[in-house]
């Protein structure tokens, strides 16, 4: 999956859509980020490489050159790096082999800096909020600005996110967005109702990243 051909072109028009419904009906700020990774993932590389590469040395060893140590080496050496750079290309299997914590930890990261790269933090109001999806890790983080903390709690925005998550999982990844970004509209709107001046802070449009 790549974030810049994961949403269709109507997709995207009805995940805009549902941008500007809320906003019409709160001071809340809501952006929408798709990106590739959020990391490398090195470790889960050099993990998958080793441990495929090893088995796939023992098992020709053992048939081919009678169980002989210094053939085991030399080609769980040589299975090792293969693998590992098979792995860089099957996203699948170093997935696998990265513990879903670290996965977990640097989506929220991640999020994080985009917040404030896109400049998130500048609302009138103090109202941001960043519906943040990161495809490798088939993951989801919902990010908001002080603001909106004083009155929402995290785990109620998380709520939103592992929706999201499963709409992924279960190829409905545009469905669930937009039913996250309206019902988190509702909530939004009854504890920060549009004011007369209100004015657009945030591009509405899905922004794409590496």
């Amino acid at each position: 999956m790549k974030a810049d051909t994961f949403f269709t072109e109507a997709d995207q028009k009805r995940i805009v859509e549902a941008v500007r419904e809320v906003e019409r009906r709160t001071a809340g700020e809501i952006a929408v980020m798709v990106v590739d990774q959020s990391d490398a993932y090195p470790e889960g590389q050099l993990l998958a490489g080793g441990v495929l590469g090893s088995l796939l040395a023992l098992a020709a060893t053992e048939l081919f050159w009678a169980g002989s140590l210094w053939v085991f080496v030399v080609s769980a050496l040589a299975l090792t790096a293969l693998c590992g750079w098979l792995a860089h290309y099957l996203p699948e299997v170093k997935r696998i082999f990265t513990p879903n914590d670290r996965l977990e930890l640097q989506v929220r990261d991640r999020a994080v800096a985009a917040f404030y790269e896109k400049g998130l933090y500048r609302t009138r109001e103090e109202s941001g909020v960043l519906f943040f999806i990161s495809l490798f890790e088939r993951k989801v983080w919902v990010l908001a600005d002080r603001g909106i903390y004083a009155k929402i709690q995290q785990e109620t925005l998380q709520a939103y996110a592992r929706d999201i998550a499963a709409g992924i999982k279960s190829g409905k990844a545009a469905d669930m967005l937009c039913r996250a970004i309206l019902d988190a509209g509702e909530l939004l709107a009854r504890h920060f109702p549009v004011r007369a001046d209100d004015a657009n802070e945030l591009a509405d449009k899905v922004i794409i990243g590496q």
